[in-house]
């Protein structure tokens, strides 16, 4: 679908500088939106200074936020570019997600420009280790109405991909008004995330009506965008991308590496994507494993490059020898822990675990990718708080390929039986194969949605030969 010149109409009715005759849907105006739109563009305006404050303050923590400010808010220098296909992925676990379909439909239409937003920098960072210069890269501009509107006009995308569930209703109207197709890619949306948007119900039911499909992971997700205001029709289920995922190019390679610098033969658990309030229980389960096995090795990758410092801090304080990733790049030895502080390379390390437990789950974060060490064929341990994860958590428990602590204790019970029995390994390492492999597809169904609203195939001038001698 080509860029809608309509959409110039809207903008200048805005004061944005263009001029066009109005759409249709511009000049039939919905009174009930309109203002739901106006009272929620009040409110954001009322609160923006607080944005300021929240990249200061998090900017203390990771430097990276005190950076790309213009970005956050539309103001872009540069003149607009030819129109793109655009990716919004909130951070580095959406952004893996998506990796399966961007990677191809780069090799199918090498012609298409491609723009990626995330809100995070480290989703910013694995959107350049995953495709550098192939993919232009911007932060996600605040949903003021705004800024909305310079984001969409420098960018002219001819087709929005929106991953999992960002439902920002300033974001899909200034689509619709435009002539945007938007598609909710790979879409999931917890029930304590329906019982969050309670109070914005009015508004985001309007702003979703205004998408071309919701592509659901589960027939719950599809229920709850539908009781969210979808209308039926635009709710289709294609199953989950996750599920797609492919192991690391050289993983066979990276695992004798990592075996011969560490010792090899040692028994090694990996705690990946831990959160602040697990750090203390990650260091009681390494010491409580380390007893039944003294030459136990940890690999630790924090969820967040904040903590990288402090797990490393921790874990030199409980008395063990600390490696890390950047600095040292392979385990040696007599190292007890290994920190991993380097983005992109937790599912490579997954492989050179016996086990593997995943974070965000013994607090109630909601839990993170659990396919990805089966995908690798590492068995898989997590806590109870698995909410964002439900359904995939649900097969692969029901699979015999994930074992769920009730607490730190249970979690700790399930990592040493793991560890005793090299067979129950190789069966939920079997079991996790095969429920990844019986449930891929939904790349495949997902690119099968969208082809009719790629933009139109553009013809790439071959670069010019060079004259021998030249």
């Amino acid at each position: 679908m080509a860029w809608d010149s309509t959409a110039a109409g809207t903008a200048a009715a805005r004061g944005l500088g263009y001029a066009a005759p109005m759409s249709d849907h511009a000049k039939r105006k919905d009174w009930g939106e309109a203002a739901v739109r106006a009272l929620y563009s009040l409110a954001l305006y009322l609160i923006s200074p607080l944005t300021l404050y929240h990249l200061v303050s998090r900017g203390f923590r990771v430097r990276e936020y005190f950076r790309r400010w213009d970005e956050r808010y539309a103001a872009y220098g540069a003149q607009p570019g030819r129109p793109c296909l655009w990716l919004h992925a909130v951070s580095v676990g959406e952004v893996n997600a998506a990796a399966p379909l961007v990677d191809t439909l780069l090799k199918r239409r090498p012609d298409i420009r491609w723009v990626v937003t995330t809100i995070t920098p480290t989703g910013s960072e694995r959107v350049r280790a995953l495709w550098g210069a192939r993919i232009e890269h911007v932060y996600l501009p605040y949903d003021l109405p705004g800024s909305m509107d310079r984001f969409l006009l420098h960018f002219r995308p001819s087709l929005a991909l929106i991953m999992e569930t960002e439902l920002w209703p300033n974001m899909l109207f200034g689509c619709r008004d435009l002539g945007v197709p938007v598609y909710i890619v790979n879409a999931r949306l917890s029930a304590r995330s329906l019982r969050g948007y309670r109070l914005l119900r009015p508004l985001i039911g309007r702003a979703l009506r205004t998408v071309a499909c919701v592509a659901a992971q589960s027939e719950e997700d599809a229920r709850r965008y539908r009781a969210l205001g979808a209308r039926g029709e635009q709710v289709r289920v294609l199953g989950n991308l996750k599920y797609d995922v492919a192991a690391p190019e050289g993983l066979d390679a990276f695992v004798a590496q990592f075996a011969a610098a560490s010792g090899g033969g040692r028994p090694v658990w990996i705690a990946a994507s831990t959160h602040e309030g697990e750090e203390a229980e990650v260091v009681a389960l390494h010491r409580r494993l380390r007893a039944r096995w003294p030459g136990l090795l940890l690999l630790w990758a924090p969820r967040h490059p904040e903590r990288f410092a402090r797990v490393q801090a921790l874990a030199a304080a409980a008395g063990w020898q600390v490696g890390t990733r950047q600095r040292e790049r392979w385990p040696r030895p007599d190292d007890g822990v290994f920190v991993i502080d380097t983005l992109g390379e937790l599912m490579a390390f997954y492989a050179c675990a016996q086990v593997a437990f995943v974070g965000g789950s013994l607090q109630p974060v909601g839990g993170h990718n659990l396919l990805e060490p089966a995908a690798v064929g590492t068995p898989v341990v997590t806590g109870p708080h698995l909410h964002n994860f439900a359904e995939i958590s649900r097969r692969m428990e029901a699979a015999g390929a994930l074992r769920i602590g009730a607490d730190a204790a249970g979690v700790g019970d399930a990592l040493q039986a793991l560890l005793d029995d090299p067979g129950a390994r190789r069966q939920m390492t079997e079991a996790g194969g095969a429920l990844i492999h019986h449930n891929r597809g939904a790349l495949r169904r997902t690119l099968d949605l969208i082809a009719t609203d790629l933009p139109a195939a553009v013809e790439i001038a071959p670069a010019p030969a060079t004259a021998p001698g030249a």
